[in-house]
């Protein structure tokens, strides 16, 4: 006995009859005939029976078999047998559903009113035409742009016709003269010799052999305009009907999902191993530009690139088994596979694709494996500092604007010799990649998906660790910290790549270019009040390419008040407010990390009083050290050299420790 009886035949048929037994449901499949049941696979609980039926057949198939439910899955156009499950259904009693294919678009077919309408919607597409409406309404398709060359026109063997097509400029290999009726194997056989993508026909039932034309389409993934209008009838899609059947028989909701990468964007560049998940999937989601890549006619869609929403999207509909995510390029290179599969589970099954950089280095003609790797697309990537200290920078831009931005920065830090390289629209009919130097590029306009890659002839790679010579800066008679003081303290600091940095009282901007050369990631605002010094900090950022430190004119702690929140600070003066700067820092990040430089007790004890004060009012330990750091450098006087020491500088290192509570928190 059977639970469900599919009535079979159609690729919707197959597809539940797996699904069925997949999930341990005895199921037997109906097909008309042996061709038919070689699509099926037979197991433990699935059985396949050739052969039509008629309505008592199918009635005393019932009574024997006893199912609870029959699914009606037949050719849309096989309206008599549809007739006779429906009957059958009735008389014994059992549960009728029909599985119907879904509009137009979701079928492979296109329906329009006329041959008007059907040329007006070949003119907006490409690839080859299979006309097969006859020659009366052939010169309406002559509107079609190329259509002496596109289309290629099946009539009838008639001298008269023949010359009349050739009137309207049809022949050669463009016009096909033979006497019908055509099998599905001769029309596919049509299809595949003059490389056809849409097959135009009208609805004109068996008798016109509509179903043999319809079979050989779908056979081959060619999109079927049909002049005439679809079916009427009422039933579930095949993904509702996988959804119904998942809440009665409570099956188990497993999802097979596939992070995929396609590559640019062409299918030229999805691989054989992506196309395969493709095609069998039941759902593709993706941003509107990755899906309409690859989605084939017939599949369901989800235009969708946040990975919170897939991930509950795909939990709300477990009719969907087999889905596939598109992502741009390689799943492992900027990609949103990372977020997915966290939130998806390590089960999911990632396919790679080919990434823009290894795509765009062999278009022009560059190794890839010595270059610096980045993506500025909605994300900050000190694009100057690295092209400053690296020969290959290669990045993914992601505006309009990206190409002008960089060659203007470039340019005004004085590299614009600079090569950039750029490519857009990479892999499509519209793909464009240039190559010219920074200065030549500061007007220009291009495509917002494009990457670059900046070559640098004259590179430099800052050293591993702090510690520049006074010399390299400009000075003037701003104040500055020397490079021994400022090596110490930047080590307090302890900087991370990505670190937000203050320099309170910045001077020259020593210390802020040191931050800035360290935190290559991150961002450095250099505060300070005098005018002079103002105009040195503007002189060193450009001379250091520092594109990442910005330059705040004001007084701390007022200055400070709109500034992202910091993760480190260096106070090198304070302007007699020592305690309101240091409160205001902790407000903004109780766990900012403080370094000061004091050349007097008095400011020392100044700084250690409002720490404690501030440590007391938090409620929680503070971490606070003080070196005193002495330095004395030679003098030549004659052959000898004396030492001549500097002012004691004190540096104080404070930072909040996190409380028991919020060490739990972040655990």
């Amino acid at each position: 006995m059977y639970k469900v009886i599919v009535f079979a035949g159609t690729t919707e048929g197959y597809e539940i009859s797996r699904f069925l037994s997949e999930n341990q449901l005895p199921v037997l499949a109906c097909v008309a005939t042996e061709y038919g049941s070689k699509s099926l696979q037979e197991n433990s609980c699935l059985h396949v029976q050739a052969g039509r039926l008629d309505e008592q057949q199918m009635r005393d198939l019932f009574f024997r078999e006893k199912p609870e439910l029959v699914l009606d899955a037949t050719h849309p156009y096989a309206a008599e047998v549809t007739q006779n499950i429906r009957k059958a259904c009735e008389e014994t009693g059992v549960s009728y559903t029909r599985i119907l294919r879904t509009g137009s678009e979701q079928q492979n077919a296109v329906y329009v009113r006329d041959a008007k309408e059907a040329a007006e919607y070949l003119e907006g597409t490409e690839g080859n035409v299979l006309l097969t409406t006859g020659s009366k309404e052939l010169a309406v398709f002559t509107s079609v742009s190329d259509y002496n060359k596109r289309l290629f026109a099946r009539v009838l063997s008639l001298p008269s016709v023949i010359e009349s097509c050739q009137a309207l400029g049809f022949e050669g290999r463009n016009l096909i003269a033979m006497q019908g009726p055509f099998s599905k194997e001769l029309n596919q056989a049509m299809l595949e010799q003059y490389q056809c993508k849409y097959l135009v026909t009208k609805d004109s039932g068996k008798a016109g052999g509509f179903l043999e034309k319809i079979q050989a389409a779908e056979a081959l993934g060619v999109m079927a305009v049909i002049i005439g209008r679809p079916l009427a009838e009422e039933g579930l899609s095949l993904k509702e009907c996988r959804h119904m059947l998942i809440e009665r028989y409570g099956l188990k909701k497993e999802q097979n999902v596939t992070l995929l990468g396609i590559g640019m964007g062409s299918i030229g560049t999805l691989t054989l191993e992506g196309r395969e998940a493709v095609r069998s999937a039941d759902l593709i989601v993706g941003a509107r530009r990755m899906v309409d890549a690859v989605r084939l006619p017939g599949q369901d869609f989800l235009y969708e690139y946040r990975s919170r929403e897939i991930a509950a999207y795909l939990a709300e509909h477990p009719e969907y088994t087999k889905v596939v995510v598109a992502l741009s390029g390689d799943v492992g290179f900027y990609s949103g596979a990372k977020k997915l599969v966290e939130l998806l589970g390590p089960e999911t099954k990632m396919i790679c694709g080919i990434s823009s950089v290894v795509y765009f280095m062999s278009k022009i003609g560059l190794s890839w494996d010595d270059a610096k790797i980045v993506s500025a697309h909605g994300k900050t990537c000190n694009l100057i500092s690295l092209i400053r200290e690296n020969r290959k920078v290669f990045a993914i831009l992601g505006t309009n604007d990206g190409v002008r931005n960089l060659a203007e920065k470039l340019t005004f830090y004085g590299m614009g010799d600079v090569i950039l390289h750029v490519g857009e629209n990479l892999s499509y009919d519209n793909e464009k990649i240039l190559s010219k130097q920074a200065k030549e590029l500061v007007s220009y306009e291009g495509d917002p998906l494009s990457v670059i890659c900046a070559y640098n002839l004259k590179a430099e790679p800052e050293p591993a660790t702090h510690g520049l010579s006074d010399e390299e800066f400009i000075r003037g008679k701003a104040p500055m910290t020397k490079a021994e003081v400022r090596t110490v303290s930047l080590a307090k600091l302890k900087l991370s790549k990505d670190a937000v940095c203050y320099d309170i009282g910045a001077g020259t901007g020593s210390v802020s270019v040191e931050m800035a050369l360290r935190a290559s990631e991150g961002e450095v605002y250099a505060i300070e009040k005098k005018e002079d010094a103002l105009a040195l900090l503007a002189q060193n950022k450009k001379k250091f390419a520092l594109d990442h430190m910005y330059i705040i004119p004001g007084t701390a702690p007022e200055a400070l008040e709109e500034l992202p929140v910091p993760t480190h600070a260096f106070i090198g003066g304070s302007s007699g407010n020592m305690k309101e700067i240091v409160e205001l820092l902790i407000k903004k990040n109780p766990q900012v990390r403080i370094v000061i430089n004091c050349i007097t007790l008095e400011t020392v004890g100044e700084a250690l009083g409002c720490i404690r004060e501030l440590a007391k009012q938090e409620g929680c330990e503070c971490e606070n050290e003080i070196v005193q750091l002495c330095v004395s450098r030679s003098k030549n006087i004659g052959r000898y050299h004396m030492m001549m020491g500097e002012n004691p500088i004190y540096i104080i290192t404070v930072q909040m420790l996190k409380t028991s509570e919020e060490v739990e928190e972040q655990a």
